[in-house]
């Protein structure tokens, strides 16, 4: 086993959808890096603590948001995780990522609510979403 110790680690060729692949011997490709996260605060003026590759949030009303990717992905056969809490409130501490839909190349839907009804949208203060492509 070898070991490689680097500071950076580059495509050989440029533009965003260039991304480091890990292959095996064969050249088969087993996976990449993340190609986007955001931590954002969802409850009230919706603000963006961090991320990488996503330039806003949009909000459509209690707990339905969109990340606008700033590079698109390649197409929309991607994989996103997510999580939300609602920190300081005990009735709904336990607020949930509901769904992830709408995929697209320049955004991907978010909802947040309570676990215990469908249809029951509520923001969140502390809301994750991580895309992996």
């Amino acid at each position: 086993m070898s070991t490689l110790k680097v500071n950076t680690v580059q495509h050989n060729t440029t533009g965003f959808n260039n991304v480091v692949q890990f292959t095996d011997g064969g050249g088969t490709e087993n996976g990449t890096l993340c190609r986007a996260w955001v931590n954002f605060n969802g409850d009230g003026t919706v603000t963006i603590r961090d991320d990488f590759n996503v330039s806003s949030i949009t909000d459509f009303g209690t707990g339905d948001y969109s990340l606008n990717f700033a590079n698109a992905m390649p197409d929309a056969n991607y994989s996103a995780v997510s999580n939300s809490n609602r920190y300081g409130n005990p009735t709904s501490d336990l607020n949930v990522s509901r769904l992830l839909h709408s995929f697209g190349t320049t955004t991907l839907g978010f909802k947040t609510g309570y676990p215990g009804g469908i249809n029951t949208l509520d923001n969140s203060t502390v809301c994750t979403v991580a895309v992996f492509r």
